[in-house]
């Protein structure tokens, strides 16, 4: 009989605190300025070496009343990315908060004009995209980091710890996803559905998160090969919008993944077993798992995946090489006073003006796009695909 385990006082809370260099103060530009864009907004007022000094989006008069509503009503505003871009010269940083199919774009543009970029995730919608922005990247030398916020969570923080200990010995099984029974986002329209703005759904939205979870417990390792399965039976369903009080024509406009499933092979001989829903029936569609050669550790699911853990870890093993199984619970951890938003967000600056590393990498969150990007293209031959990440 297995015997259950509980630390309760294994790990403490980080109370280190945050100190900013306020003699130079950073000049930021948010593009786009759509619900996220809000999210970034919070953070930045929070630090007193920013200065904002533009905004930009494509539907007129928008830029102008996010930047009304948020204090800044002397901040210049501009139609475009590009326009922006031309004529803010002494610009330090962006956050780039379009949607998905103007990322790269953006990124872009920001880049070859020497300024540093946050981008929002998902990294781009194609791995193509991803290799363009990471060309740019280089050829720049400017920070740009990808906006997982979850990375700066304290216990998932912990997976990885837990990982990199070697308290599991060797990985060799991952399962991995999330999922909402009823939670396409059309809070404000149908950006998030559309082909032409979205480009991809749940995969790119919540997935990417999952996908990281695991992938930087373990070190980010090459993924070889993906088959893929991608689906859209809830959102191009009418009956689906009608009990979510939501226009009937959203179905017709519906052009993105509502689930999307993978296997994927990486190397070190590890499999991923992956799948994330915007909408399904069920109230989740499992736990996260990965198995080591020494022990295990199950990561519970929420019923609302947003890239958080739905309550303590358990490590499962066993005694000295014996048949007796135990169960340690994985306290949860209280976040930071300032939360995850901040940051990553903070993280970001820091680099700017350090001249450091971007917390978030490209060179890692290329890897996750690549599942992404594979998923897609299994899903549209039928068959297997090997990933093929060119030299950057």
């Amino acid at each position: 009989m297995a015997k259950k385990v509980t630390s309760l006082d294994a790990f403490k809370e980080d109370q280190t605190e945050v100190v900013v260099d306020t003699s130079k103060k950073l000049k930021v530009a948010i593009i786009g300025t759509g619900w996220i864009a809000g999210a970034h907004m919070q953070e930045y007022k929070k630090m007193a070496d920013v200065e904002i000094v533009a905004a930009a989006d494509l539907i007129p008069g928008k830029a102008s009343d996010f930047m009304n509503a948020w204090g800044y009503p002397e901040a210049r505003c501009y139609l475009s990315c590009h326009e922006l871009l031309e004529n803010e010269p002494e610009l330090d940083a962006v956050s780039v908060c379009t949607y998905n199919t103007q990322h790269a774009p953006c990124a872009i543009d920001a880049l070859e004009h020497g300024v540093n970029v946050l981008l929002e995730k998902p990294f781009t919608v194609t791995l193509d995209e991803a290799i363009d922005v990471m060309r740019a990247e280089k050829k720049s030398g400017k920070v740009l980091s990808i906006g997982f916020q979850p990375r700066f969570n304290p216990n998932m923080q912990m997976v990885k710890k837990i990982v990199e200990s070697g308290e599991l010995g060797k990985i060799y099984y991952i399962q991995t996803g999330g999922g909402r029974r009823r939670g396409i986002p059309t809070p404000f329209g149908t950006s998030f559905i559309s082909a032409k703005t979205g480009g991809i759904g749940a995969m790119g939205d919540i997935g990417c998160y999952s996908l990281d979870m695991v992938l930087n417990a373990i070190g980010y390792p090459k993924p070889l090969t993906v088959t893929g399965y991608t689906s859209d039976f809830f959102g191009k369903s009418k009956e689906y919008w009608r009990a979510e009080h939501k226009p009937e024509e959203y179905s017709e406009e519906f052009g993105v993944d509502d689930f999307a499933a993978g296997l994927v092979r990486l190397e070190g001989g590890i499999i991923l077993d992956f799948r994330i829903a915007w909408a399904m029936n069920l109230d989740t569609s499992g736990d996260t798992i990965i198995m080591g050669t020494k022990a295990s550790l199950r990561i519970p699911s929420t019923e609302c995946w947003n890239g958080s853990i739905g309550g303590p870890m358990t490590i499962y093993h066993d005694v000295a090489g014996t048949d007796i199984g135990v169960s340690t619970t994985v306290p949860m951890l209280s976040n930071t006073k300032e939360g995850e938003f901040y940051h990553k967000i903070r993280s970001f600056l820091d680099a700017v003006k350090t001249g450091g590393k971007a917390p978030v990498p490209s060179s890692q969150i290329v890897y996750n796009q690549a599942i992404i990007d594979g998923i897609v293209r299994s899903g549209k031959t039928g068959h297997e695909v090997v990933i093929d990440i060119p030299e950057i």
